[in-house]
């Protein structure tokens, strides 16, 4: 893929996340996958956001820098929501969270072959209990 058709393949999974639309993610996530340095299975990416979307209905990833390197993808995003279940140990106050996500991921065949994310998680800890 050209980085322009990487930059858009990729900005359709973002659009798909933000909508919830988990039935197509086979055309973005490979069936194994190295998931934050541990090997998984798409099974287990979806998971996880349909886990942060069911205690976090208005979860939204927000593209702010996208970077590519031949089969590797660079993204800062700002993620935001308030969760409406108790998530990650929280119960819900209806206190909303705003951080900064680094996300890089390794691209194979068109599809994520290595998904890694990494965020503040005392700081959106903070901004829930605050």
């Amino acid at each position: 893929m050209t980085d322009n058709g990487l930059r858009d393949w990729y900005l359709r999974y973002v659009a798909d996340l933000n909508a919830h639309k988990f039935d197509g993610m086979d055309e973005f996530i490979n069936d194994t996958v190295m998931l934050n340095g541990e090997p998984g299975t798409r099974d287990d990416v979806l998971a996880v956001q349909k886990h942060d979307v069911d205690a976090v209905p208005d979860l939204h990833w927000e593209v702010k820098e996208l970077l590519f390197d031949r089969d590797r993808i660079a993204v800062r995003a700002i993620n935001t929501g308030t969760p409406v279940k108790e998530w990650l140990g929280v119960p819900p106050s209806g206190a909303s969270f705003e951080i900064v996500e680094y996300a890089i991921y390794k691209v194979s065949d068109g599809r994520f072959v290595q998904m890694t994310a990494l965020h503040d998680s005392a700081e959106m800890l903070r901004q829930l209990t605050a």
